[in-house]
């Protein structure tokens, strides 16, 4: 077993590092006056051990495999790269694992600056939400050196329901950018069609039954059709951190010379949500532009 570090105590990742703890027992954290730190310890005091850290830097001096999963790529530039951070306490062969949603080329920096120092980068975000980081059975999709993807699969499995394999490092992130562009049309054609069937005055139910196992079944058909109806969007994952992933896949998408017309469109509607004061109200909120 390898020591293991873990930053990040948020909805997303205060759920992985739980599934941590219950199966090693054992796992370092920073010392921080957070309340997501504090609930942390309160809620795994009496089933592990939590081993405290003052810094990042004395974190990773005493950690074998560092997992993160923070908000975005100033947060990694913060916990990774500044003084008595991560970089400067590393050790030869550790593994880091970075769940963040973040831009395509701080990964690759990220990856560049560790593997200098013989240390492996992975960049690995995820997709599921806080439903799957409480179920443990996320989506996790990776880049980086294949050779130690084994041990990823190995370490990790307390909290995934599928590990992929992408490709060199920041194909990762450009997979959930995918997931991203999927997620967000999906999203916004459920909510035209439940609001059609709403204003058609259908039985939401019997609708339900009626389409959900044919073409028009998705993730999102399945878990948030019957909140988007009574208008309950108090859950999962927040409209901020969509329009934060949104944007970094159109500026990839612009820097590539790729269109993605819908994206751009959808990525307005959630700019609006946010102006209009639902910045951490459920992505399914879209439903509530609509008339």
């Amino acid at each position: 077993m390898k020591k293991i570090g873990f930053i990040g105590l948020g909805i997303m990742g205060g759920n992985m590092a739980s599934h941590l703890l219950k199966k090693y027992k054992n796992i370092n954290i920073l010392k921080r006056n957070s309340i997501n730190t504090k609930k942390f310890i309160k809620k795994f005091a009496n089933k592990g051990k939590i081993n405290l850290y003052n810094n990042p830097k004395e974190l990773a001096e005493n950690s074998e495999l560092i997992i993160s999963c923070v908000g975005d790529d100033n947060d990694l530039e913060d916990i990774y790269l500044r003084k008595n951070k991560i970089l400067d306490g590393v050790k030869k062969n550790t593994i880091i694992v970075d769940h963040t949603t973040a831009s395509l080329n701080i990964s690759i920096k990220l990856f560049k600056k560790f593997r200098s120092k013989q240390v492996f980068f992975f960049d690995a975000p995820v997709s599921g939400g806080e439903i799957g980081a409480q179920k443990g059975n996320l989506a996790i999709m990776v880049g980086g050196e294949k050779n130690k993807f084994e041990i990823l699969k190995k370490s990790l499995d307390c909290y995934y329901k599928s590990i992929i394999y992408m490709g060199k490092s920041g194909n990762g992130q450009l997979t959930k950018m995918v997931n991203q562009i999927c997620v967000a049309s999906i999203i916004q054609g459920l909510a035209e069609g439940l609001n059609f069937a709403k204003k058609k005055k259908l039985n939401v139910e019997n609708l339900l039954e009626a389409i959900q196992n044919g073409a028009a079944q998705s993730w999102q058909l399945e878990n948030r059709s019957i909140t988007m109806w009574n208008n309950k969007f108090n859950f999962g994952f927040m409209n901020k951190l969509m329009l934060k992933d949104l944007k970094i896949l159109l500026n990839e998408s612009k820097i590539s010379n790729i269109e993605l017309p819908i994206t751009k469109q959808i990525k307005g509607y959630y700019m609006k949500l946010i102006k209009k004061g639902y910045s951490k109200e459920d992505t399914s909120n879209l439903i509530r532009l609509l008339k």
